[in-house]
């Protein structure tokens, strides 16, 4: 299993060079993979594999993956599906198609996320995969990006499926946390289902996830919209893949959860209504592809009706009904695109006698047709007869319930039979009315896309292929053979129906009932045959009243994509009015609100739930009470002040004061990177304090404020007293007591600090690095308006330059003779390789000694600070003649690079490995793996404070420069 989705992730990676170098034809390359993977899930047929890999076994986010009989179905459709449709797309676009090798990856990347879906064992884990669904359906819908409504579609889909997700998500964790575990098979060994209000919570927020992603009333819209696609992802994504992960959850819970209060009235009622509600709709639109879509709302509904209803017969008809479903639904929407790239169009209006122009397309429409009808002896007639046979037998029903479900369940079908035949006849039949008589056939298709296309929903019109050459494009033998497989499956699935049983029954063994149906073409004459009679006979006369369904003029049903605009609106009033009365742009009330939440709600808490006493003592040393009095008085101090250097120095006192109370206290680290970090944030406020006036001007200085000094002694008071008991409330032994020896067993090193960033607590470092070039990346986005500044120039172009002076650095003659200093450029020459060595030493000797990458970084920026001011903004580009983004980049990918690598060598992520090695010069030398993930933090630091210092430095420098050259024309000019 995991090979397969290695497979298929590096698949989607090679795609675009595939597509590059071979065109179209590279997707029939691409469709081996999802094949080879279909061969091992047929070989393991019938078998349990699983596979565990650690992750972080802390948290329970593991990579568990479980193949079982239910795994091995869905699987089957997911992997055999997806390499038909590859094929097809082989022949759909052409060469030229805009972003085709980003779609063809998108494409495998998508049938890799649905297959670690239905195979994780791990509940967090197939959340992960969930989004990764949600995400690449999201790229996909909006694949025609430059189309508004592609991006509207796949916004809505975005949107409805991500919230139903996140729901989704608060369930799972409380069922994990109500099981003891977060894997499905220990949830379904259970003697006794987990039980309770939280269970029962968390068992809705799991259904709104599963019905949000299957499209089930009252969350259906997004799926009619996302018909905005490229029919290939209508026909994998939403009739054979992603809708079906709603499914797939609902029929992997249902042997637990079936007898859970809350599962059957949500899952029944919804999916019936589902199922009558789009099985109308899909009788009044006039899009092929929308029939469909309002068709794939009800068929889902039907699904959840079966595979909710918690019964072997009912879970045994529903895996029918889902591969009867995949089968020719995938079928049909590939029938919908060989139209639309023939014909120019979908409009069901203006399409004639296409059943002898194409008769093996027409063949294969009826084939998969008929298998929607539920007509013999097809497999969706196989999975009707056992579906409806498994609803009369529920007993686990109340009688009037299970009158009502049957009731509704037969009109559906009623609406499944009409809609089918509508399709079939709208799509190929003659139509008087549209075309002139059959002698000028040849023009008869042609004729409806010389047409304006009315707008039937988000889908209505073509994807775009309109015929120019007056007529019908045959399509080739290539083009129709991934449908008239699928056809063709059909009808052997339903011949073959005792087969089909062998295949599908294990999962209902997983039932604690026993199963006492089989799929076949034939249970004698009994109810259910009977109920198919009135089910053909009813969709038969629906499909003749098919003009009286549809009034243009006034829509039967409600318009759910107006109730999901309103709700956006909404929704972005109440955000507005939120913001204006939190944020009304004044910086000391956007503070207050934050302090004073800082304050009330952690001070509330604590009297209302805390019982634990408090031991203080003023200090461990007088030193500390000195220190501590100078850090106050600066703090008082910088209240006072008016000259904007002299409030930063006094402020950079308390965080040198911090510094060596962590020096006293036995951090040498902490206390290292505390000057360091100090140092260089007083650096940057001295580079933007250039722009200000010395003084703060009378006008503008602010009076002494009371309610102000009483909410700064509250924030003061607030954090040392929760400081206090925070650290009065440890029952247990101290962590930090065995974090050495931890350090030095797990991470190779002595410095506890440094292994804790690099290895124990890496994931925290990444995050934060991670941060760090966002927000380096935005800074730079938003002073630089076309690249990173400060490259020296080769020529002598600079107004300052004197190529007669003698310059102890590379671009000192550009600077400015009267900001010239000789004896700054020749300390900087001295000291500046002296900094840089130490700052080397730091990086490799803080695994075992004070210092890292964090140190090492900050160190070497406080020597490119040093050139930056001895030289000028032109010396960091002789300095450092590297892009501070290219830095940015290495680093995170270094870092993010050595998470990954571990996980190829059998180790968790960031897990450390250690080498040792005697040379004849340097003596025994001990190596980790973690030094390759603080290098990766030296370079971002670097790259960070390169990016500070051309930002905020070189080019304030240039825009000064050029003010005072403005002001000093203008002063001569006048």
């Amino acid at each position: 299993m995991l090979a397969i989705l290695l497979a298929l992730a590096a698949a989607a990676l090679v795609a675009p060079l595939w597509v590059r170098a071979l065109g179209r034809n590279a997707f029939y390359v691409l469709a081996l993979v999802p094949f080879g993977g279909l061969i091992w899930v047929i070989a393991n047929w019938g078998s349990t594999q699983r596979v565990r890999l650690e992750w972080a076994p802390s948290i329970e986010m593991n990579i568990d993956l479980r193949f079982d009989s239910l795994a091995a179905i869905m699987s089957a459709l997911v992997l055999g599906i997806g390499a038909l449709i590859l094929c097809y797309c082989a022949r759909y676009f052409e060469d030229d198609e805009p972003r085709l090798g980003v779609f063809a990856a998108e494409m495998v990347g998508f049938a890799g996320a649905m297959f670690g879906l239905v195979t994780s064992d791990n509940m967090l884990l197939l959340f992960v995969f969930w989004e990764l669904t949600t995400v690449l359906s999201f790229l996909l819908v909006g694949h025609n990006a430059e189309q508004a409504n592609s991006r509207r579609a796949a916004i809505q889909a975005l949107l409805v499926t991500a919230a139903g997700g996140l729901a989704m998500l608060v369930g799972l964790i409380i069922l994990g946390e109500a099981n003891n575990s977060y894997l499905l098979s220990d949830l379904l060994a259970r003697a006794q289902p987990p039980h309770g209000l939280a269970v029962n919570v968390a068992v809705v927020l799991i259904l709104i996830g599963a019905m949000s992603k299957s499209a089930v009333v009252p969350l259906h819209f997004w799926l009619p919209g996302a018909m905005a696609a490229p029919t290939p992802v209508s026909a994998y994504l939403h009739a054979a893949a992603m809708v079906k992960a709603g499914v797939y959850l609902v029929a992997r819970l249902a042997p637990v959860f079936a007898d859970n209060p809350v599962w059957h009235p949500l899952v029944l009622t919804l999916g019936v209504v589902s199922m009558l509600l789009a099985g109308l709709r899909s009788l009044e639109v006039v899009d092929l592809k929308l029939v469909l879509a309002f068709g794939t709302v009800s068929q889902l509904g039907f699904l959840i009706v079966l595979v909710g209803l918690g019964t072997p017969d009912a879970a045994l008809a529903g895996v029918a009904m889902i591969v009867a479903h995949a089968l020719f639904k995938a079928c049909l929407f590939m029938v919908v695109g060989i139209i639309d790239h023939g014909a120019g169009t979908r409009d069901l209006r203006r399409l004639s006698g296409l059943g002898r122009r194409a008769p093996v397309l027409c063949g294969i429409a009826i084939l998969a047709s008929l298998s929607m009808a539920g007509i013999p002896p097809l497999v969706g007639f196989v999975g009707k007869e056992s579906a409806l046979s498994a609803i009369l037998a529920a007993d686990s029903l109340a009688g009037p319930a299970r009158v009502a479900l049957v009731a509704g369940v037969v009109l559906g079908s009623m609406l499944t039979v009409g809609y089918s035949i509508r399709f079939v006849w709208g799509a190929f039949a003659d139509k008087p009315q549209v075309a002139r008589p059959a002698a000028h056939g040849a023009h008869r298709v042609r004729r409806v896309a010389d047409y304006a296309t009315e707008s039937a929903g988000p889908a209505a019109g073509s994807d775009g292929h309109v015929r120019d050459d007056g007529g019908w494009h045959a399509p080739g033998a290539l083009f129709l053979a991934a449908p008239a497989i699928l056809a063709v499956a059909s009808l052997i699935a339903g011949l073959g129906a005792p087969w089909t049983d062998r295949l599908l029954s294990p999962y209902a063994g997983t039932f604690s009932e026993e199963l006492l149906s089989y799929l076949a073409l034939w249970h004698g004459v009994n109810v259910p045959l009977v109920l198919t009679v009135l089910v053909i006979a009813g969709g038969i006369a629906l499909f003749q009243l098919r003009d009286r369904l549809r009034d243009p003029t006034r829509p039967r049903l409600g318009n759910a994509d107006r109730a999901y605009d309103a709700a956006l609106r909404g929704m972005d009033q109440l955000s507005l009015r939120m913001t204006g009365a939190v944020q009304r742009g004044s910086l000391p009330l956007s503070q207050a609100t934050i302090l004073g939440t800082l304050i009330i709600l952690p001070s509330v808490l604590l009297a209302l739930g805390t019982r634990t006493g408090v031991e203080l003592r003023l200090w461990d040393s007088p030193l500390q009470a000195v220190l501590g009095g100078i850090m106050v008085a600066m703090a008082l101090g910088a209240t006072v002040l008016r000259n904007r250097l002299a409030s930063v120095l006094v402020v950079g006192v308390t965080g040198y004061g911090c510094g060596v109370i962590f020096a006293l206290h036995g951090a040498p680290d902490l206390a290292l990177t505390q000057f360091l970090v100090e140092t260089l944030t007083l650096v940057i406020f001295v580079l933007v304090l250039r722009a200000f006036p010395a003084e703060i001007e009378a006008g503008r200085a602010t009076p002494f404020k009371a309610r102000r000094a009483v909410l700064a002694a509250l924030v003061g008071a607030s954090v040392t007293v929760l400081g206090a008991f925070a650290v009065a409330a440890r029952t247990a032994e101290p962590i930090w007591h065995r974090i050495p020896d931890a350090a030095y067993q797990f991470g190779g090193g002595k410095n506890a600090v440094n292994v804790l960033l690099v290895d124990i607590r890496a994931w925290d470092t990444l995050g934060e690095i991670s941060v760090l070039v966002v927000a380096a990346t935005g800074v730079a986005s938003l002073v630089f308006r076309s690249r990173r500044f400060g490259s020296a120039p080769r020529a002598a172009d600079s107004p300052y330059y004197d190529p007669d002076l003698v310059s102890w650095l590379p671009a000192g003659r550009l600077v400015d003779r009267a900001d010239r200093s000789m004896v700054m450029q020749i300390t900087t020459r001295l000291v500046f390789p002296t900094i840089m060595v130490l700052s080397v030493y730091f990086f490799f000797s803080g695994h075992n000694a004070p210092g890292g990458g964090f140190a090492g970084g900050l160190t070497a920026g406080l020597a490119l600070t040093l050139r930056y001011l001895a030289g000028g903004r032109y010396e960091l580009g002789e300095a450092l003649p590297v892009d501070a983004g290219h830095l940015l980049g290495a680093g995170l990918t270094l870092a993010a690079g050595t998470a990954v690598t571990s996980l190829f060598f059998g180790a968790p992520p960031l897990s450390s490995a250690i080498f040792e090695v005697t040379l004849p010069v340097l003596g025994h030398l001990k190596l980790v793996t973690a030094l390759l993930f603080d290098l990766g933090v030296y370079l971002i630091v670097v790259g960070l404070v390169l990016d500070v210092l051309r930002s905020l430095g070189a080019r304030l420098d240039s825009e000064l420069a050029s003010n005072e050259t403005t002001s000093g024309s203008g002063g001569s000019a006048r």
